[in-house]
């Protein structure tokens, strides 16, 4: 993630911000405490800074942003805390991966919510990770693609599609990977779903929804963490060793997770399934497809997906994709603390922090947050999760002001998983 390239200090232009007006500058750009030579404090290529504008109204907001030119040797990536279903702040988690950088990352389970399937951190929509996919997409869904060394991050729309072949040569789709069977948190998964609240089919993404199936197998692997969750009476679960092998069929499901194995649970028409083909002998096969919105599979070893959501921009131009991500109006238009990530032509990535709910910083629409992004010169934009988790960290250090509730103290909030900038 880093070559000696000169440091960029950003300056911002003012730009119109659709919806409310132009932005106005406000204050000069200034250095952040991390910002040094070539080298000192941050890798050569990477730079992050703290910005303050005015917005149409007069309305002030304070960014904080990090960027990371192609030149930079350093690799940008998710990253999860000790296991999936849990959560910690993105300071903790920078400080252990040793991150130059880090922000939050993925929508996420969480305790209070009327939907939750009990396990806070478990992250909503696609998550892979050097190659590994670690949470299906919610279909249709936006994400940031991260290819690997080398290669340009992009933001599209992804799918994921997964297959198993028994060891008697049976074939089933697979429904999902580390999430709890039956309950899709957010929707937009595959056939049989039904919107919890009205009993309706629904294959599409439903922000802070609840879609419910009551026929799934879902993998469980070592990254979830233990043990995978338990079942209802008469649901089975197959215990699967390193290289696929049945080792055991327990019912009901939950249990130890094999540290080199995985294990498949099912509910409903799933049970019937696995005690017909989950045999011993053989090893299970498993087939696994991610594709971005042209239907290219982006699913490499060394790639890594985030998924979030809406787009920002698109091609240069404002171009947010509420309704395909799931959301309402009425979360597009509030003004509420926002993380981003965008994408310049050269291939720089831009990650940016929108304080608010604080006296000295509004926070911006997601409007508003497309039009200072395009200002900073992305041409592609997307929106990761925000509110009480939009945190960022320089150097280990907090390079943002994240706030709970409006007016509340300064607090890092627990999260799901963060994207870091890691020194090659």
């Amino acid at each position: 993630m880093r070559r000696c390239a000169v440091l960029l200090v950003l300056a911002v232009t003012a730009a119109g911000c659709t919806g409310r007006g132009p932005a106005r500058r406000d204050d000069s750009p200034r250095p952040a405490p991390s910002a040094g030579a070539c080298g000192q404090t941050l890798p050569c290529g990477v730079a992050a800074e703290r910005i303050s504008r005015r917005l149409a109204d007069g309305a002030r907001v304070l960014i904080s942003t990090v960027t990371v030119r192609p030149s930079a040797r350093v690799t940008v990536k998710p990253v999860f805390g000790d296991h999936l279903a849990t959560t910690e702040s993105v300071g903790r988690t920078a400080r252990r991966e040793r991150a130059v950088a880090a922000v939050n990352g993925s929508f996420f389970d969480t305790a209070d919510s009327a939907v939750s399937s009990g396990y806070p951190g478990d992250p909503l929509g696609v998550l892979a990770i050097d190659g590994r996919l670690l949470s299906e997409a919610a279909n249709g869904r936006t994400a940031l693609i991260l290819p690997g060394p080398g290669a340009r991050p992009r933001i599209d729309e992804v799918r994921s599609a997964m297959w198993l072949t028994a060891p008697d040569g049976a074939v089933r789709a697979l429904d999902g990977v580390n999430r709890v069977p039956g309950r899709i948190v957010g929707c937009g998964g595959t056939g049989g779903d039904r919107l919890a609240r009205s009993g309706l089919p629904e294959q599409r993404p439903r922000h802070n929804q609840l879609c419910l199936d009551d026929s799934e197998i879902v993998a469980f692997t070592p990254e979830w963490g233990a043990h995978s969750p338990p079942g209802a009476p008469g649901s089975a679960e197959a215990v699967l060793d390193a290289d696929g092998r049945v080792t055991a069929l327990r019912s009901p499901a939950g249990g130890e997770i094999p540290r080199s194995g995985s294990t498949l649970t099912g509910v409903g028409e799933g049970v019937d399934w696995l005690r017909a083909h989950a045999r011993q002998g053989p090893p299970f096969g498993r087939r696994t497809s991610v594709t971005d919105g042209g239907g290219r599979n982006i699913l490499t070893p060394e790639a890594s997906v985030l998924g979030a959501g809406p787009a920002l921009l698109r091609g240069g131009a404002t171009w947010i994709n509420g309704a395909a991500n799931g959301f309402t109006g009425d979360t597009s238009t509030e003004r509420q603390p926002r993380t981003v990530v965008g994408t310049k032509a050269d291939g720089t990535l831009i990650l940016a922090v929108f304080d608010g709910r604080g006296p000295d910083s509004a926070g911006v629409t997601l409007r508003e947050a497309a039009a200072l992004l395009r200002d900073l010169g992305a041409v592609d934009a997307l929106n990761l999760d925000g509110g009480g988790s939009s945190t960022m960290v320089v150097n280990g250090r907090l390079h943002n002001r994240p706030r709970g509730a409006e007016g509340a103290p300064v607090r890092e909030r627990a999260v799901a998983d963060a994207l870091v900038v890691l020194q090659r």
